[in-house]
């Protein structure tokens, strides 16, 4: 297949300038300082968090190949992670992003049915952002909480043993409170300095 036919996403550099503020490098340092020498790889997740929330919500080949020379690892290194957990966006997101499991012991105990209750709720369909960019709908594979289900997560914050009303209460507080800043203390870049 020629390069023309099929260009994954991860292949599209855009040729954007990216770059951390001169006080996120600083905490970065710190970050990278806290493994030993050689092993700078060790500090790819949370510098890939602090890059997601400082660049716009998602990241891009840009942004990887970026964090990529800043760790001195391969791009590849980077798109495996970024690719892998389920926590790192490629593509634009909402302010919200509701994740809730698609397959294993979940959807045998109503994830199917919550899937298809947010969807119709939100007018959206697993993937896709509400008009408002307020909220985004995943699908994945596992939350890790079988144990409380049906559960879902909304960004970094577990909702568990739920059901259609209490479905119905999250969604209209997040929306309430959606014109409020989200506190810099929750922030990536700021927990790990």
């Amino acid at each position: 297949m020629s390069e023309k036919q099929f260009k994954h996403k991860l292949y599209v550099k855009k040729g954007l300038k990216v770059a951390f503020t001169p006080e996120t490098l600083e905490k970065i340092k710190i970050i990278i300082s806290h493994y030993p020498e050689g092993q700078q790889k060790s500090a790819l997740i949370p510098v890939l968090h602090i890059a997601q929330e400082e660049m716009g919500g998602s990241l891009n080949v840009d942004i990887m190949d970026y964090v990529a020379e800043l760790l001195g690892i391969t791009p590849i290194e980077v798109y495996e992670v970024a690719t892998f957990y389920s926590q790192f966006y490629l593509d634009p997101v909402g302010k919200y992003v509701i994740e809730v499991c698609q397959t294993g012991p979940c959807a045998i105990c109503g994830a199917d049915d919550m899937i298809a209750y947010l969807e119709d709720k939100l007018k959206i369909k697993v993937g896709e952002t509400t008009e408002d960019k307020l909220f985004s709908l995943k699908a994945v594979e596992c939350l890790g909480a079988c144990g409380s289900a049906p559960v879902m997560q909304v960004n970094t914050e577990f909702h568990e043993f739920l059901d259609l009303k209490k479905i119905d209460e999250i969604i209209a507080q997040l929306r309430s409170e959606s014109e409020i800043k989200k506190p810099e203390e929750l922030t990536w870049k700021e927990r790990l300095s």
